[in-house]
């Protein structure tokens, strides 16, 4: 394993990472097989070649790709310069968790990207199609597909894991994903919104929707509409995790770590949504005694 050298262990900087070999050797071999720099290499392709999620990857770097170009460079290997299309992403990335998704301009993205707009047309056609490799880039679907994706017979711990999941993927940063939900509703029409909301419910649909479809099919879901199911699913969640930041800031409120709020969510949904079959006892999860979230 290598560290990467210059700062003090202790913090989350890039050079701090402890980068294990495999992860470079993946990289490389992700790298070779693309014709492209380490740099260039989705970190998507490179969790494949690890043998792991997307999100187990970034965990393990700090949550920068910058730890293990870094550790690349340190083999011995240039990872290379970033293209177009990653440097854009990255700084439209910046600029929507910094300003917003209106005020993210294809001006604003060349500019901190340190290129021309043309080159952004060039590379993806309009805005619309950035603002979705943004979200594909930072959003959680692939995350909580992931989760979604594996075997398992115990719908608490499912939902608790995908709660987890979505916990680490909207309080990192860029924090492109609240950004998005504010931006939906305050400007619930407005061109960007509709756009990905168009190009992203399909997918959402696609890797939750037809979890919760099989969860149904197995009887450990109640019949109930799907699209009200994902709502119940994920709208308590998710809307905590946007407003959390705030609520910290409140002295009275005695606000419960993450795994705690995972923890209750998780058995609020098993106790609204499950059959006999998916509930708490026959999980083998006692119900909690009371709601805590409030104290």
């Amino acid at each position: 394993m290598r560290w990467n050298r210059g700062m003090d262990a202790t913090t989350t900087s890039p050079a701090a990472v402890l980068v294990p070999d495999q992860l470079v050797a993946a990289a490389l071999r992700a790298a070779s097989e693309l014709g492209r720099d380490v740099a260039d290499v989705p970190a998507g392709v490179i969790a494949q070649h690890a043998g792991m999620s997307r999100s187990t990857l970034l965990r393990r770097l700090g949550g920068s790709r910058a730890a293990l170009d870094e550790a690349v460079r340190a083999a011995g290997v240039d990872p290379g310069g970033r293209s177009v299309r990653v440097r854009a992403v990255a700084a439209a990335a910046a600029l929507i968790s910094e300003v917003g998704l209106a005020a993210t301009t294809l001006e604003a993205i060349a500019q901190r990207a340190g290129c021309a707009v043309e080159s952004l047309y060039a590379v993806f056609g309009n805005r619309d199609t950035l603002l979705s490799a943004v979200f594909d880039e930072h959003g959680p679907l692939a995350e909580v597909g992931d989760v979604l994706a594996a075997e398992h017979t115990d719908l608490r711990a499912t939902v608790r894991q995908t709660y987890r999941t979505l916990a680490e993927a909207l309080t990192r940063e860029p924090r492109v994903t609240p950004a998005i939900f504010a931006e939906l509703l305050a400007r619930p029409t407005s061109p960007a919104v509709q756009s990905l909301v168009q190009h992203k419910a399909p997918r959402l649909f696609a890797v939750i929707g037809e979890w919760l479809s099989a969860e149904i099919r197995a009887g450990r879901l109640r019949e109930m509409p799907v699209a009200l199911l994902l709502n119940q699913l994920l709208a308590p969640m998710v809307v905590h995790l946007l407003i959390r930041p705030a609520m910290s800031e409140l002295p009275f409120l005695d606000l419960p770590d993450i795994d705690q709020t995972c923890d209750v969510f998780a058995d609020a949904f098993v106790r609204a949504a499950a059959t006999d079959m998916g509930s708490p006892a026959s999980t083998g999860h006692p119900a909690p005694a009371g709601d805590t979230l409030t104290q």
